[in-house]
């Protein structure tokens, strides 16, 4: 039998293909009981603090918009270190930065007093952090979670291969926010754990929002953990890396965040939130609340992505935000950084214009969206929109301390609107992890809260108007059929502030078949 070179390396290819995709399985899943929150109950200071509330408005939720960055990042910080009986954490993204280690460190330490911690990560972000994550689960009270998780837990290539094999898997991502203390104080929105989600990076901050709240919404949001912490799409940290979930790694790890934190108070940043108004409130528990019976938890089945039914039946979020959208009787404001609304969405809204509504929306801009590919899928509808009488705003750029655009064909950290939300009839307001693109509707698991309060709608809608102001964004116009931005003072008949590298790769995923992946 001859074999020639070429069958050689044909075989060693294959051979090496093999071992690669088997590399990429991931373990069995360990089966064990389902474990649920623990329920509020009346010895604890957030119980003595939010339980007389309760009582005199029974039935009723209290809402707090979280606008400000650095309110943000201090009532997750003072929240953690009042917990006394449960911390609850799901993230898509815990960056490794100052208001990430810190919030870390929050977590060990209220682990040390006996705190019940349940750490739920999407593996997107949290496999590059890898090591110190399972770190925190060596602490007895500490478990740690991954959502749908890489079976390779290191290396650039070992990730791209496990994409390449495994994609369908791989693509469905968890892109749910919420921080739930004591099952008594709850925060969820927009926000990851990171310096640009709480103003504190140098280069570009994001604007988002968070609601914080009381009451029974925090049972709902608990359940929603619960779901998710119990499903078949997650995997114990101990199962994926069983050699790193140490005590010494554990040692290790609070020893170098407790340096860190003494460190870390002498920054800029930690001391200017000594004279924080929004602060000094968190550390009284005086935070102002708008209370209702009329709210909605919206959360998307951690299973949504295997579905096989159409977009409002696999999406929770759609749907509820959908119908709140469809009974809207004078005024739709929507707030979606990536925004991508494809035949149907587009539909809905020139219809709601034709039933006599007016529909507004602020999106990024292409100078300042960190995904040219989210852009030029949303650029297919523009004409369609304007054309239906809606109104578009899009927000000018946030340039970093660097200089640099930050922008990049599939991602980048050089976006500042990050914020999902709207606003209808003045009455109801939406907060969430959900952006209006084909992403969050079909792949990603998200959530949001509808709110109907008439002050928490115009606290939103003030930030709306806030950020389409001139100084802020472009209003986008047809003039003969093309399309014009203006801010009042200079117009222009192309994309503003936008090179043609950008514009280049905007019109690119214009045309690839990619608009069900944005």
């Amino acid at each position: 039998m001859k074999v020639t070179l070429t069958g050689v390396g044909t075989l060693v290819l294959a051979a090496l293909l093999f071992v690669l995709l088997g590399c990429s399985n991931l373990p069995p899943r360990p089966e064990g009981p389902a474990t649920a929150v623990l329920p509020a109950a009346g010895d604890t200071r957030l119980d003595r603090v939010v339980g007389p509330a309760l009582e005199a408005r029974p039935g009723q939720s209290g809402f707090h918009l979280v606008a400000d960055g650095v309110e943000a990042f201090a009532l997750r910080g003072l929240s953690g270190r009042a917990a006394e009986r449960s911390l609850d954490v799901q993230y898509y993204i815990w960056h490794d930065d100052l208001t990430g280690r810190l919030l870390a460190l929050e977590l060990i330490e209220a682990a040390d007093r006996g705190v019940r911690v349940r750490v739920l990560l999407d593996d997107m972000d949290a496999r590059a952090k890898n090591f110190a994550i399972a770190a925190l689960a060596a602490h007895p009270n500490i478990s740690v979670r991954l959502f749908n998780p890489f079976a390779s837990r290191q290396g650039l290539f070992g990730k791209a291969m496990e994409g390449l094999t495994s994609f369908s898997r791989i693509n469905h991502r968890m892109h749910n926010k919420s921080w739930i203390v004591d099952n008594r104080f709850a925060i969820a929105g927009g926000r990851n754990i990171g310096d640009e989600y709480f103003s504190a990076s140098e280069h570009v901050n994001f604007n988002d929002l968070d609601l914080a709240f009381v009451g029974p919404a925090v049972e709902e949001l608990s359940a929603s953990f619960d779901r998710y912490w119990n499903s078949d799409q997650v995997w114990p940290i101990e199962s994926l890396s069983p050699e790193a979930v140490s005590t010494e790694a554990l040692d290790d790890l609070r020893r170098r965040a407790q340096a860190y934190a003494v460190e870390a108070r002498q920054t800029p940043y930690i001391r200017a939130m000594e004279g924080h108004d929004a602060v000094a409130a968190a550390k009284a528990m005086a935070l102002p609340m708008q209370w209702t019976t009329r709210w909605q938890v919206l959360s998307d089945a951690p299973d949504k992505a295997t579905h096989k039914a159409t977009a409002l039946e696999t999406s929770a979020v759609l749907h509820g935000l959908t119908r709140a959208v469809g009974e809207a009787r004078d005024d739709v404001v929507l707030i979606s950084p990536y925004f991508v609304p494809g035949d149907s969405g587009t539909a809905q809204l020139v219809g709601l214009v034709e039933q006599g509504r007016k529909v507004r929306i602020l999106t990024n801009s292409l100078a300042a969206n960190d995904v040219a590919a989210v852009h030029g899928g949303y650029s297919a509808y523009r004409k369609d929109l304007l054309e239906g009488g809606v109104a578009l705003w899009e927000l000018k750029p946030e340039r970093s301390g660097d200089g640099k655009d930050g922008i990049s064909m599939f991602g980048s950290s050089g976006a500042s609107l990050h914020s999902k939300a709207a606003v209808i009839d003045d009455e109801i307001a939406f907060v969430g992890s959900f952006n209006l693109d084909p992403r969050s509707v079909s792949l990603n698991c998200e959530q949001g809260i509808l709110v109907d309060d008439p002050v928490i709608a115009a606290q939103v809608a003030a930030l709306f108007q806030a950020m389409t102001a001139p100084a802020s964004a472009w209003e986008v116009t047809l003039e003969d059929g093309d399309l014009r931005w203006s801010d009042g003072s200079e117009r222009f008949d192309k994309e503003p502030d936008a090179s043609f590298g950008r514009r280049f790769q905007a019109r690119l995923a214009r045309w690839l078949p990619i608009e069900t992946l944005l």
